[in-house]
């Protein structure tokens, strides 16, 4: 397993990675771990959000956050990330704000945001589905030649993201497939953070994730998905081959889920709470913490600044939160389709009749 950081925060060799690691600066290696600690600050706030009523659920993606800092922080403007469901810090890395967010989970939009004009398409419910819509969309790519230019401006990477349970669904397996088979610019990056809802990982497969892709043509790595800094080296090793047009790649980013997987679920009826203590102990933003306050990066005046920042981020989610207005009723039928199609307006027309004829009778 690749690492740059161990669990005490101790630099670790890393020999295959050194010299993307050595092109960090201090303020490079400040922003991901500023990028790290707003994420969580923001994960909590919106999980109290769902408990006080204010969404109808949220997705913790407390524990994963190097995870997806590192990668993040690895994308080129022009690459395009097809994500499931909690990868918030992906998100927040490609310039959506947290209002973006909360309003898929509030249920006052369907999307919340312009995939285009992020890079970043909308959130995926299904499980698995966006690897095929990656796949596809990197097979585009290399067929209008936005691939091997050896142009840092122009060449493509399509990144996907899923969990470890999303590799027993068969559109894995099928994404995995195609890209293979046509050498599609894509690459899978699968948070194996152990549980798939209450479904242990290895239950789910007898082989390292990260040597699913092997069958299919796929080589893939594994890294300690708790360290930023080897993340953000493998994602960035690993996109810069896939920009060249060598062929897919999988990365398997071994991390944990502190949190439920959802607001409706409760780990507790499955896992133990020493195994949640022993995985607190490998805590990514700890780790990033003790490895910069060694190196002089940063001091305790800088923590103070940094949580100071961190709660005014939390009350402004909270104030962007609440102040959602929700959404004209026919809404729901303005982006079934790219175009008008009868049907659907004749539905909505129904629709909207039948509560006009509602707040008539409130009327009388």
């Amino acid at each position: 397993m690749v690492q740059a950081l161990d669990a005490e925060g101790n630099r670790t060799p890393c020999p295959e990675y050194e010299d993307a690691l050595s092109t960090l600066s201090a303020d490079d290696m400040r922003r991901m771990y500023e990028d790290m600690v707003l994420l969580r600050r923001f994960d909590t706030q919106a999980t109290a959000l769902q408990r006080q009523g204010e969404l109808g659920l949220w997705p913790p993606s407390l524990g994963q956050e190097a995870a997806q800092i590192g990668l993040g922080q690895a994308l080129r403007p022009q690459d395009f990330v097809f994500a499931s469901y909690r990868e918030h810090g992906v998100a927040f890395a490609r310039g959506l704000q947290p209002a973006d967010l909360l309003g898929v989970f509030r249920g006052t939009s369907h999307g919340g945001w312009d995939p285009q004009k992020h890079r970043f398409h909308t959130y995926a419910i299904v499980i698995g589905t966006q690897t095929l819509h990656a796949t596809g969309y990197a097979m585009g790519m290399n067929l209008q030649g936005r691939v091997g230019n050896q142009n840092p401006e122009r060449d493509v990477a399509t990144v996907t993201c899923f969990g470890d349970g999303a590799t027993s669904q068969g559109d894995v397996s099928e994404a995995l497939t195609f890209a293979g088979a046509y050498n599609a610019p894509v690459l899978f990056y699968c948070q194996n953070n152990q549980w798939a809802i209450s479904e242990p990982v290895h239950t789910q497969t007898s082989a390292d994730l990260y040597r699913r892709g092997e069958g299919f043509g796929v080589p893939g790595v594994r890294v300690d998905g708790n360290d930023v800094l080897a993340c953000w080296a493998v994602a960035q090793q690993a996109l810069d081959r896939v920009r060249s047009a060598a062929g897919p790649f999988f990365i398997e980013a071994y991390t944990y889920r502190r949190g439920p997987h959802t607001t409706a679920d409760d780990p507790t009826k499955y896992r133990s709470g020493a195994e949640v203590e022993a995985w607190e102990r490998r805590d990514p933003i700890l780790r990033m913490q003790r490895y910069l306050h060694r190196e002089g990066i940063i001091d305790e005046a800088y923590e103070t600044e940094l949580e100071e920042r961190g709660e005014q981020f939390a009350a402004e989610v909270r104030e962007a939160c609440k102040a959602m207005p929700d959404p004209a009723p026919e809404e729901m039928f303005s982006h079934a389709y790219r175009e008008p199609h009868p049907l659907v307006e004749e539905e909505k027309e129904s629709y909207l009749a039948y509560l006009a004829a509602l707040d008539e009778e409130a009327d009388r």
